[in-house]
């Protein structure tokens, strides 16, 4: 695997799980002695709010700072974690909600209106490590990086991880799992991997955006998961491709379930898109990971935007129905420079028949 290397200047704000607030501007009118009886009232200006995963933060908060630039359109995002998204928006305390992990029909009975979700972009998760002793890319499968998730692997010089590394000297050093502490679209995502590649995390661990780890160091959001990795030596941990190209460290190439060994990649996460794309079509809702193909990168996903049908508010419904829209046609033209995976047009247009529900 080549040294991962990008131009930082894309990243137009630091990639925390703050809170971004984009800010609006008003239009007021001119009054003049000649036109007093044309006096109109001044414009209030439009604001929505909206919070949940990180996983796309580096792209939403772009998506937000343009969107205003074009239309004046206030957006105040908190990047809170996938779970503190749906959290939000069951309690109608946004306008819109953003998580990894998609609503399930169990879940989606307890809201308390029917809840739209609209995937936006897809993403890879990838397998970051901090090994600066190795001189060549190291090499995974899934069921050796269960184990190492599991606790049942605990040093790199493993013969396992020798195998897959052949002519590779590894270190004799523990291994540091570093892990998301709080409720996580991506580990979502990348819990339901090691559950498709591997029996014994599926029955001993599971899928969700909160598991119980068996072992590791955890971190709040993808920007402490790659703080966790920068501050640990020997740490292997999960994180959205764009923190670890900002964090500059190298991640896994992975084994996929052609069997070839993968970097992860905007290409490699648009073959798993591709791969899927009849089930996506089907119900947005369908998972992306371990795609077949020789090119798909196995722990890819896609990131969703949650609204009410029904929002009780005729300004805000049309505002949420513009900026679905804007990010279906101008947002995608942003996400490859950002190490995101833009939609096909076959989902683009699901998307759009469901924006136009909202009212």
């Amino acid at each position: 695997m080549k040294q991962i290397k990008k131009q930082f200047g894309k990243w137009s704000m630091v990639l925390a799980g703050a809170t971004v607030v984009i800010a609006g501007c008003t239009a007021s009118k001119q009054e003049t002695a000649q036109q007093p009886a044309q006096e109109q009232p001044a414009s209030k200006v439009l604001s929505l709010t909206a919070a949940g995963a990180t996983f796309p933060y580096p792209l939403y908060s772009k998506w937000f700072a343009d969107y205003q630039k074009e239309n004046g359109v206030q957006i105040n995002y908190q990047a809170v974690g996938s779970g503190a998204g749906i959290k939000q928006i069951k309690n109608k305390t946004v306008d819109f909600g953003a998580s990894d992990a998609p609503v399930d029909d169990e879940e989606l009975k307890t809201m308390p209106g029917k809840l739209l979700q609209l995937p936006t972009v897809a993403g890879a998760v990838v397998v970051a490590y901090n090994l600066p002793q190795l001189k060549s890319p190291l090499k995974l499968d899934g069921a050796v990086l269960a184990d190492i998730f599991l606790g049942k692997i605990t040093k790199w010089n493993d013969p396992r991880i020798a195998a897959l590394n052949s002519g590779v000297s590894l270190p004799a050093v523990p291994i540091v799992v570093g892990h998301r502490s709080d409720g996580s679209g991506t580990s979502f995502i990348f819990t339901s991997y090691l559950s498709a590649v591997s029996s014994d995390w599926d029955k001993k661990v599971g899928t969700g955006k909160s598991v119980s780890w068996p072992t590791g160091i955890g971190g709040k959001g993808n920007a402490g998961v790659a703080g966790v990795l920068k501050s640990s030596p020997g740490a292997i941990g999960y994180v959205e491709l764009a923190y670890a190209h900002q964090n500059n460290l190298p991640v896994v190439t992975l084994k996929n379930k052609a069997g070839k060994f993968v970097e992860p990649s905007v290409e490699a996460t648009t073959a798993a898109i591709d791969a899927s794309a009849a089930a996506i079509e089907a119900d947005v809702r369908a998972p992306i990971i371990n795609a077949d193909g020789e090119k798909s990168y196995p722990i890819a996903g896609l990131t969703y935007l949650l609204v009410y049908e029904e929002t009780g508010n005729t300004d805000k419904a049309a505002a949420l129905r513009e900026f679905l829209n804007w990010s279906m046609e101008n947002g995608q033209t942003m996400a490859q420079d950002l190490d995101y995976a833009p939609l096909p047009e076959s989902i683009k247009t699901v998307n759009r028949q469901i924006i136009e529900t909202i009212q």
